[in-house]
């Protein structure tokens, strides 16, 4: 349902703030500020999926939508300005609490200004900062790099230079305003649809040319002040969740490498996506900022800087660097944290241990299996282990509308699936002679026809956000070893393997990377379900019996193989072979597929 909104005037000096305000005000309070050109309907959609939790407030900055503008323009967005501003918004909707700020684009430059001068201190709880640096950091982070050049650092100067053609635009007189109203205001809601893969909406608002001329004084005011001469005390005094779009054409990553001598209590975060993250991700956007808000509600924010609390813990315990393990999990929690991950086959094995992976990284898992039961189970404790949210959701994948309800149903209740993960299939075992047209149907309905129907389903949607992601198929080394006994399992997983070298292919333009995962061996109950053609029914239970006792013995877990699918979707990577033996028959099947003809022509000890 959505949240009353409400709006509000706040006097600040001699201009007047437009707020709108969304939920109850008994919740944590959450300022959301927006940059440039925009007004404060950028953060429209986060607001609404925050506002059934949190107090959410956004405003116009000065000079932009309903606000007013100063007179004169000329040294009337200074950051000092900006800070009494938000002031006046944090006193006026939250006088007795401190709030939760976030800010996008020049409302994160804004926002580090905010969080780390001392007239701010116990009015802010933590800091979420998007696409935007302190003009403060990146002064020093210049200068590090002229005064120390080396070629990496020259090459990230000179990358970011070229970022930043706009500000050198918007610092020449009248141009940038009649730009903004003339030409490029009309065209820049076509221009920033086509760019960011947008739906058009109410947003940009009406305002946007008086928004973008105004607001070319937030760089004429501040920018190059700050950066030949940047604060030396600019230490957040507060919490800060950085999210960084890897795909920003306007910032480069690089800028935040050191950020941690200027922001101790520092979370990241990482998304493969571009720069107007509050309009192409707000679900994530929102999961993010819910966790960080809850996280410090009850912060405390006036220790003061240089004490413990504030320094890098793991610097601060020891003087070693953290374990592998750490790092990959960091690394994991940036990339995955608040992505909407489906796994299919998600009650056992590989797919049980793939979606606890995904939920101690934070992500939100939706947990898809057969058995009811055992999906549920798997929600539940990746609920425990620490996901954003799960769900479960009972399907048989062989069933194409099912399929496609079950896609519908995902995308109006949770959003469109970043991460897809089709892992659901059976085994079987027998001779070509032995397999009979019934068993071919039944291990390619599940096995290659599950996948097709998965991919069909949650790709379209996928490239119609227009916001990339990924596609997970679990093949197996059986899709490049041939094997006497396995004719139609190895042709399913061929076939499926293949899929995804085409998927791979077409789907690369829209920003959506597809993964395939060839396992080996692995220790799961796939053998005591597998089906053994021309073998009676106490002959089948003997050979499972026999099979499952194998796979024990090698012993191989699938939390191993969980750990390669979200290693390989970090790394796009294309084929994915997981098990000594998978990657000893990958590299034979490049080298030598005759030697593996040969190995195929050997009966299996059963």
């Amino acid at each position: 349902m959505m949240s009353e909104v409400r709006e509000r005037m706040v006097r600040s000096g001699e201009v007047e703030l437009c707020a709108v305000e969304y939920g109850d005000t008994a919740h944590p309070t959450v300022v959301l500020v927006h940059g440039y050109p925009d007004s404060k309907e950028v953060w429209t959609p986060v607001a609404e999926r925050l506002a059934d939790r949190f107090h959410v407030v956004l405003y116009d900055v000065r000079g932009h939508g309903r606000s007013s503008a100063p007179a004169p323009l000329r040294g009337g967005f200074r950051l000092e300005r900006l800070t009494d501003d938000f002031l006046a918004v944090a006193n006026a909707v939250s006088p007795e609490r401190p709030v939760h700020l976030v800010g996008h684009d020049w409302g994160s430059v804004q926002g580090w200004e905010f969080a780390t001068v001392g007239r701010t201190e116990g009015r802010i709880a933590s800091f979420t900062s998007i696409s935007g640096p302190s003009l403060d950091h990146f002064g020093h982070w210049i200068n590090q790099r002229l005064k120390r050049p080396t070629p990496r650092r020259a090459a990230q100067l000179l990358g970011q230079c070229a970022k930043s053609w706009y500000v050198y635009a918007l610092h020449t007189p009248l141009l940038p305003e009649l730009a903004w109203r003339g030409p490029l205001g009309r065209q820049w809601p076509k221009l920033l649809a086509r760019a960011e893969r947008l739906v058009p909406d109410s947003y940009p608002t009406r305002s946007l040319p008086d928004d973008a001329a105004h607001g070319a004084w937030l760089y004429r005011d501040n920018v190059r002040a700050r950066l030949r001469n940047p604060r030396d005390d600019a230490y957040a005094h507060v919490p800060v969740q950085l999210i960084t779009p890897l795909d920003d054409p306007f910032l480069s990553p690089r800028l935040y490498d050191d950020l941690e001598r200027w922001a101790p209590d520092l979370r990241r975060r990482t998304l493969p996506t571009k720069h107007w993250v509050p309009r192409t991700r707000p679900d994530q956007l929102a999961e993010w900022i819910g966790q960080f808000v809850l996280a410090h509600q009850h912060a405390d924010v006036g220790q003061p800087l240089g004490t413990a609390a504030n320094r890098p813990a793991h610097r601060a315990r020891s003087g070693r660097p953290p374990s592998r393990s750490a790092r990959v999990q960091a690394a994991y929690a940036q990339r995955f944290a608040g992505q909407l991950v489906l796994v299919t086959g998600a009650g056992s094995g590989i797919g049980r241990a793939t979606s606890f992976a995904f939920a101690e990284a934070g992500a939100r898992v939706i947990a898809v299996d057969r058995d009811a039961q055992a999906a549920s189970r798997t929600a539940e404790l990746s609920r425990l282990l620490g996901a954003g949210a799960a769900w479960a959701e009972t399907v048989d994948v062989s069933d194409e509308q099912a399929m496609e309800k079950l896609a519908a149903r995902t995308a109006t209740e949770h959003g469109v699936v970043d991460i897809l993960v089709n892992n659901a299939g059976i085994g079987m075992s027998g001779s070509f002679l032995t397999t009979s047209t019934d068993d071919w149907r039944k291990v390619l309905d599940v096995n290659l026809w599950g996948v097709i129907h998965g991919c069909r389903a949650f790709a379209q949607q996928m490239v119609e956000r227009g916001q990339g992601g990924h596609i997970v198929n679990t093949a197996s080394a059986a899709a490049y070893q041939p094997s006497r006994a396995l004719p139609a399992y190895s042709t399913s997983k061929a076939a499926v393997l293949m899929l995804s070298e085409c998927l791979r292919a077409e789907l690369s333009a829209h920003g959506i990377g597809v993964t395939a995962i060839c396992p080996g061996i692995v220790n799961t109950n796939i053998t005591a379900t597998a089906h053994f053609t021309g073998a009676s029914e106490s002959e089948q239970e003997r050979l499972r019996a026999k099979s499952s006792r194998l796979y024990r013995i090698r012993n191989y877990p699938p939390e191993k193989v969980a750990d390669a699918v979200l290693n390989g979707v970090l790394r796009n990577a294309a084929v994915v072979p997981v098990t000594p033996e998978a990657r000893g028959a990958h590299l034979l099947a490049r080298l030598s597929p005759k030697a593996l003809r040969a190995m195929a022509r050997i009966d299996p000890p059963l």
